[in-house]
């Protein structure tokens, strides 16, 4: 019995999707490769960087401050998507609660835990681009 549910064919249009799904993603790459253009070559297997000549290696090494940015990037960037279900969810408390306080707290802790994140990365000059 998964879910509660015993009958088997409660299941059927799970299946049909699922066969749809698996069909057309082997239908689109089997045509591709029968009816699409293969032409292979010397300038097609060139590699391509925005219609520049590639310069240099890939094997370049990046700053770290590439990365700690990036970090940063995602600690704030998860941030927003957090705050907005918060909002509307502690608009809808009841005023005066001591839930609405639990929900106030847990977002100053939140904010405070972005504040670290934005300070550490400050005093590691993240944000210093020379």
């Amino acid at each position: 019995m998964l879910l509660g549910v015993t009958d088997p064919v409660a299941y059927l249009p799970l299946a049909v999707i699922l066969m749809a799904v698996v069909g057309f993603s082997v239908m689109n790459l089997v045509l591709t490769r029968i009816l699409g253009p293969n032409r292979a070559g010397e300038t097609k297997a060139l590699t391509y960087e925005s219609g520049m000549e590639p310069v240099g290696t890939a094997r370049k090494r990046f700053n770290i401050r590439f990365y700690l940015i990036a970090m940063v990037f995602l600690v704030f960037d998860v941030e927003v998507v957090f705050l907005y279900p918060w909002a509307t969810t502690f608009a809808n408390l009841e005023m005066g609660s001591t839930e609405r306080l639990l929900w106030l707290a847990r977002i100053f802790f939140f904010l405070f835990t972005t504040v670290v994140a934005f300070l550490y990365g400050l005093r590691k000059g993240v944000f210093r681009f020379d």
